[in-house]
């Protein structure tokens, strides 16, 4: 059944299914690339001999590499968000920030560390001179700070947490402290210095228990 999606001009535009997988093929080869290359040192002709494809077929489903980026950005947050929202959404315990932090410790291990933060590397890359992108991340990391902070807030609401602390602001420290961690995990290949930047964290959070 053909898929239809929406073109910069507004017009719908109907793809088949063999096309869908066909464009699908290029994002997951583009996110690969550039998860592990980077942005700036992947190119069209990298992503078009990594996914299989002719230049036509990859122009037919993005007219340059500023359209490309901005599907890989959407692909590392569905699979960032969609994950951090299954382990985030019934958070009420400090004993579940230690269960999501694991999670994230265990995940990062894979690679001892490297590659850092599937969102935070783009950020990094892209934000001083891609203003899209720029946009598009902050966008993400709000929604992923909106998923920490719902938690806390439920922990506060439950009399787990004392009335005076700030759910969007601690929030924001720990996402500090992960995106810091993921920085020095990917520097020295080791996540370590992630579980000692979290693990501070957290216990700032605990300060607050009742």
């Amino acid at each position: 059944m053909p898929v239809a999606e929406r073109q910069e001009s507004g017009k719908p535009v109907r793809r088949t299914a063999r096309g869908e997988a066909t464009r699908a093929r290029i994002v997951q080869a583009a996110v690969d690339l550039m998860r592990v290359r980077g942005v700036a040192a992947t190119t069209l002709d990298d992503v078009r001999a990594a996914s299989g494809t002719s230049k036509s077929q990859l122009y037919h489903h993005f007219t340059d590499k500023d359209c490309l980026v901005q599907e890989v950005i959407a692909h590392q947050a569905r699979d960032v968000l969609e994950r951090e929202e299954q382990q985030l959404r019934q958070l009420n315990s400090i004993r579940g920030l230690e269960r999501w932090r694991d999670a994230i410790l265990q995940r990062s291990a894979i690679h001892d560390g490297a590659y850092g933060c599937q969102l935070g590397s783009l950020a990094s890359e892209l934000s001083d001179h891609n203003e899209l992108a720029r946009t598009a991340l902050a966008q993400h990391f709000e929604t992923w700070l909106g998923l920490i902070a719902a938690g806390l807030e439920r922990m506060r609401s439950s009399g787990k947490l004392r009335p005076d602390a700030e759910p969007e602001r601690l929030a924001t420290g720990l996402m500090g402290a992960l995106e810091g961690g993921y920085l020095l995990a990917q520097t020295q290949h080791d996540t370590r210095p992630m579980r000692i930047s979290l693990d501070m964290a957290i216990d700032y959070i605990r300060s607050f228990h009742v």
